[in-house]
């Protein structure tokens, strides 16, 4: 089994900021396969493709406690740090770009810093969206959470579509051939 963690926040109030990427990507991924989320048996919600042996998993805890629910689904599935793939934005990188990783450290990222601790492992893969513009984006967390400017939605649109295919591809070509394919 394989499972995406899309990072973000829940509500209407977070539905339309940069810090809900992660979201976003398994949205447009889940739309792809005709799959709906469903609440899990803790604070994610999830959807699973059983042809494919994936499962999609957005946490509700909130992005800086992301990894309660990450535990939870890892326990729910049996799911080794390994499997767990997650989909986060990266203020650092410039809008539009994708970066994956087999494993590594949190980047400054609360959500990504409480997975790490709630597995007691950064042996997971991560895939970084990057959400960097020309604003002002410090402090980071009040330019994340906001929404794209009129100018930067198009790329941040193509962004989103590219993160799904990332998905696609590792489903098929796993992580070494995805990361060579779309590392940008």
């Amino acid at each position: 089994m394989i499972a995406f963690v899309g990072l973000g926040n829940i509500g209407a109030k977070y539905a339309n900021t940069k810090h809900n990427a992660g979201f976003w990507v398994l949205d447009e991924f889940s739309r792809r396969q005709k799959l709906s989320f469903k609440p899990g048996k803790g604070d994610y919600v999830y959807a699973q493709h059983q042809r494919r042996e994936a499962l999609m998993i957005k946490p509700t805890t909130g992005m800086n406690l992301s990894g309660t629910a990450v535990k939870e689904a890892s326990h729910r599935w049996n799911l080794l740090p390994a499997d767990i793939h997650v989909i986060l934005d990266d203020v650092d990188l410039p809008l539009g770009s994708i970066r994956i990783r087999p494993k590594g450290g949190d980047g400054c990222h609360r959500g990504m810093e409480n997975i790490i601790y709630h597995l007691r492992s950064d042996q997971f893969p991560r895939i970084r969206l990057g959400i960097g513009t020309s604003e002002n984006m410090r402090p980071a967390e009040k330019f994340v959470l906001k929404p794209f400017r009129v100018a930067d939605e198009l790329e941040a649109e193509s962004m989103v579509k590219r993160g799904a295919d990332v998905l696609e591809y590792l489903l098929v070509r796993g992580l070494n051939h995805t990361m060579n394919n779309f590392n940008s």
